[in-house]
Formats: structure tokens, sequence, C-alpha cells
């Protein structure tokens, strides 16, 4: 994807350009298939993220995300549920 779409799809300003975090350890994820901890979710996914494995924070644990092509321009937190599922069951007394 191109850099000029990138800054078309985000919410923050053209001249601002997109927001990421400086990740060290990106390389060394990348060769050695080492998982980036971070609980900065709301760092965009940019291109040479692809490929690299994450364990974004969602508030009480860190959950494993694998960057694919399809996510870049999103952001980390898309991919990192806050919430649980909620299903209602009946009751065990209940005829």
């Amino acid at each position: 994807m191109r850099p000029t779409l990138l800054l078309q799809k985000s919410g923050r300003s053209a001249w601002k350009g997109p927001y990421f975090v400086a990740f060290p350890n990106l390389r060394e994820a990348l060769t050695n298939h080492v998982p980036i901890q971070t609980k900065a979710r709301s760092c965009t996914i940019l291109p040479n993220f692809v490929g690299i494995r994450f364990l974004v924070h969602n508030g009480k644990d860190f959950v494993p995300v694998l960057v694919t092509q399809d996510m870049v321009g999103h952001k980390l937190g898309e991919f990192s549920h806050t919430k649980k599922r909620f299903n209602f069951k009946g009751s065990k007394g209940r005829l």
C-alpha cells in the first residue's frame, strides 16, 4: 500500500502522518520470529510490520496478533478485542 493511501485512510491530518511507535527490536522480531510485546494499541500498522507477531495488551493480558497485508493502515488495537462475547444461558433449575 502506498503511503499516500495510508494517510487518506487514517483519521489524522495528512501533515501529521500516521501515528506509530518506534519498536527497537523490529528487525530481530522479523528474523527470529520473536513476538513484540506492546501496549501501544493506537499505533498504525505500517507495511514493514507485515509478517511480524505482536502481543497487544487488551487491558488484562496480551493477545497475539500476526500482521498480514490486509491489516496495513489499521490500528493494532483493532485486532485485540477488549470485551468478551456474552451468551445468554438458560438456568439449570428451569424447565
